[in-house]
């Protein structure tokens, strides 16, 4: 089963929390905190895999999730760290945000690819330790790791793009100049999904061409196959445009080439102006004047066009030493400039203090993510600990905007599942 797109779950790590220890040892009186911080989550890195073709193991596994940091523990050691999720995909996968679209990965490179990073390991109590505070009860919870739902998107990554209608011969040509074995056959769709195959020259040098499921006029409105396989050539550095010069469908050749590009152009206008050659093809069947009044037709679009014949291999090895001969004239294969979290946004994030606040039947309600991770290091009995926490509410603005509600002394506040009697 040929699968070039998936929506899957990936998270990466939490961090693990950090500890609340205090030294013990015979002879040594009032040891001290000595709780170590947490260790790091694991991260999640896109690695590519020559040796998958399609995105189809994603359909029955939907949930990557990276391991968690352990916490610290006493003698200030320091949890271990999160494995990280490395997970392979076929080269040329585009791994985008679910929700905006935004393009996180190109995954073409040899390079692993960082997409999401694991959390940061909450401080152990040793660090909370002052002159004036030299028991803290508390730690810092673990940050989570970053995470969400994305899609893969397969572009194959291939130098040549056979484009045309059904039936023209793409997969007869390319069966003939590389070793690529496609299901060739008389009739309409016989290539159901994208075909790669090497074509090697004598100098030693060789370029990858792909064979494309044949387009038909309306597939942008979803007649045929649609543009569905046309996301494989988008990054082909040159397009090789297939006709049926003979018309022997009853079709005309010239109307063939107008409809196909006309199809490129409503899916990717950039496609449509990516160098193109056109390949006059089944020239065994047609008259020399048909030959000779295409060639004139495309040459006038100013555009190459080279008689072959697939069937019978005319001209197919000199139409391949010519694409070899213009794709040394052309830059590399296209690359996506990736939009990849950067460290100032996720600082910013990690800094959020987002908070809302309801009030509902005199119970002031708030609603703060950060501050329900807060108060799992924050130890309620703790005289210490809870002037920490108030510290922190302080500080968000949250009292501030209770204040602004016109909250009372005495009035409840919900908070993670936990209620308080405000104390101004």
């Amino acid at each position: 089963m040929f699968v070039d797109q998936a929506k899957i779950y990936v998270k990466a790590g939490d961090g693990g929390n950090g500890c609340v220890s205090f030294h013990r040892e015979k002879y040594v009186a009032a040891g001290g905190p000595d709780g170590g911080d947490g260790g790091k989550g694991g991260d999640v890195l896109f690695v590519a895999d020559d040796h998958t073709s399609t995105l189809v193991d994603f359909r029955y596994k939907r949930k990557y999730i990276a391991e968690n940091g352990a916490p610290g523990s006493g003698n200030r050691c320091t949890g271990k760290s999160g494995a990280d999720l490395i997970i392979p995909v076929p080269r040329g996968t585009l791994v985008r945000e679910a929700d905006t679209g935004r393009l996180l990965a190109d995954v073409s490179g040899e390079e692993p690819v960082l997409v999401f990073q694991g959390g940061k390991g909450g401080a152990g109590n040793q660090h909370f330790a002052t002159a004036t505070r030299q028991i803290p009860r508390f730690a810092k919870p673990g940050t989570p790791g970053e995470g969400g739902y994305i899609t893969l998107e397969l572009k194959l990554l291939a130098d040549v793009g056979l484009v045309g209608f059904p039936n023209v011969g793409k997969s007869t040509f390319i069966s003939v100049v590389s070793a690529a074995k496609p299901k060739i056959a008389n009739y309409h769709f016989t290539t159901l999904t994208p075909v790669l195959g090497v074509v090697k020259q004598d100098t030693g040098s060789s370029y990858v061409m792909a064979d494309i499921p044949g387009l038909i006029e309306g597939a942008s409105d979803g007649v045929g196959l649609g543009h569905d396989f046309l996301r494989h050539v988008e990054r082909c550095r040159l397009i090789l445009h297939v006709v049926d010069v003979a018309g022997s469908e009853g079709r005309d050749p010239k109307e063939d080439f107008l409809a196909i590009n006309r199809e490129l152009e409503r899916f990717s206008p950039e496609l449509a102006q990516r160098p193109q050659i056109v390949a006059a093809n089944k020239a065994d069947l047609a008259t020399p004047e048909q030959v000779e009044e295409f060639t004139q037709f495309i040459r006038e679009q100013g555009m190459e066009c080279y008689p072959i014949s697939a069937a019978t291999t005319k001209g197919t090895k000199e139409l391949a030493d010519l694409l070899a001969a213009k794709l040394a004239q052309l830059p590399p294969i296209r690359s996506f400039e990736a939009q990849p979290i950067t460290q100032q946004e996720r600082r910013s994030r990690q800094l959020s203090r987002e908070f809302q606040v309801t009030v509902e039947n005199q119970v002031y309600r708030v609603e703060a993510p950060f501050l329900e991770k807060l108060l799992e290091g924050v130890n309620l009995d703790d005289y210490s600990s809870l002037q920490y926490f108030q510290k922190v509410l302080r500080e968000s603005g949250v009292i501030d905007k209770l204040e602004e509600l016109g909250i009372q002394e005495g009035d409840t506040v919900e908070l993670a599942g936990f209620a308080f009697d405000f104390v101004p």
